[in-house]
């Protein structure tokens, strides 16, 4: 029987990285993004061209492909909510509503529509499932100029133990993972803001110079050896250090 999984934001960073592991592994991937990655074709991996800012039309299309694939004899299903953006990067009092809209379809709405749309798909108990809702260290603090950011990654925390406790069936699990800070382009934006309009961009450079940033393929190693190839808390929210400690 097949293993079937969904990233989100699978064309870079992270999503891309587990995409590829999860492929390695035998899984077949379906990657979501705005453009699909610039690795070469797999043939157990498709692509859906999916803008997540619209929230309606990318979750008709995630909802299509993942009735089709559960109706195949499937073993297994995941859903990797992956993407974001760090954009608009400013102190809330300086943001347009057009840009709160954006950020929060990303970053909130469409991975709760998409892990709603998963849930219906993927309803038989027979099949393990599991969401992992990728969030941030923000989630528990906000900062000057990216508390929008924080907002949205608390609320996927609440998404993870909301999923928990409407789906208690042994067959299925959601959880959070906080990834830590990796070497990928949200890192680079961060750290190229002014100080206007990011008060702590000296944090996000200090990561860098310091050697901080660990490697996508690092993280999305850690990322499937201890929250897809092993069992899990579900509502649980984990962090890379404590998964790492365990590989």
């Amino acid at each position: 029987m097949n293993k079937v999984a969904f990233v989100t934001g699978a064309s870079r960073g992270l999503g891309q990285a587990i995409a590829a592991q999860l492929l390695d592994a035998g899984w077949w991937v379906t990657g979501l993004a705005r453009n699909p990655s610039p690795q070469p074709a797999h043939p157990r991996q498709a692509w859906l061209r999916v803008d997540l800012a619209d929230v309606d039309a990318a979750t008709a299309l995630a909802q299509a492909a993942m009735q089709q694939a559960a109706g195949q004899p499937v073993s297994h299903a995941i859903l990797v909510n992956n993407a974001a953006m760090a954009e608009p990067v400013g102190r809330l009092g300086q943001l347009a509503a057009r840009e709160l809209a954006a950020s929060l379809n990303v970053n909130l709405l469409a991975p709760v529509a998409i892990a709603n749309a998963f849930c219906g798909a993927f309803a038989d108990a027979r099949v393990n499932r599991r969401v992992i809702n990728v969030t941030s260290g923000l989630a528990a603090r906000a900062i000057a100029g990216a508390s929008l950011y924080s907002v949205a990654k608390c609320a996927m925390e609440m998404l993870t133990r909301a999923l928990a406790v409407d789906h208690p069936e042994a067959s299925f699990a959601a959880v959070t993972l906080r990834p830590g800070i990796i070497d990928t382009g949200m890192q680079v934006f961060m750290r190229s803001r002014s100080a206007d309009e990011l008060p702590d961009v000296g944090m996000f450079r200090n990561f860098h110079d310091d050697g901080q940033l660990v490697s996508a393929d690092r993280v999305a190693q850690v990322t499937i050896a201890g929250l897809i190839d092993r069992d899990v808390e579900s509502g649980k929210t984990y962090s890379y250090a404590e998964l790492a400690a365990k590989t």
